[in-house]
């Protein structure tokens, strides 16, 4: 699977998708770092990429409907450290066998994944 891991998460976060052995790349790698939510959005859709991020922005269905894009998994830690972003990244890589990420957002917390697809 391809994955962009956005600005605002630990390049651990790709480094685990890519030892899972998905196609992981970062903003950062990307020289896209500092870039509007839309243009990030915008690259995604081109290069058929599932956005990884912490921005809620991309959360809200109207502004960005998952059936345009190749997913959005947005991670909702209780805090931003590095071991709790990676702990609910471990949530998602066993959905990942047998949920499709195109055009769906998943919402991961501690207590569950919450998987929208389809439009409006």
């Amino acid at each position: 699977m391809l994955f962009k891991v956005d600005e605002n998460l630990p390049v651990e976060v790709a480094d685990v998708l890519r030892q899972q052995h998905h196609n992981a790349l970062t903003v950062a790698e990307q020289r896209l770092a500092g870039q509007p939510d839309a243009n990030i959005a915008r690259i995604c859709q081109a290069e058929q990429r599932t956005l990884v991020t912490l921005d809620l922005d991309f959360s809200d269905i109207r502004r960005y409907p998952p059936t345009e894009y190749a997913g959005f998994i947005v991670l909702r830690p209780h805090t931003q450290s590095t071991p709790a972003v990676l702990q609910l990244l471990q949530r998602v890589l066993p959905l990942l066998d047998h949920e499709s990420l195109a055009g769906a957002l998943w919402i991961v917390d501690e207590h569950r994944v919450r998987i929208r697809s389809g439009k409006l």
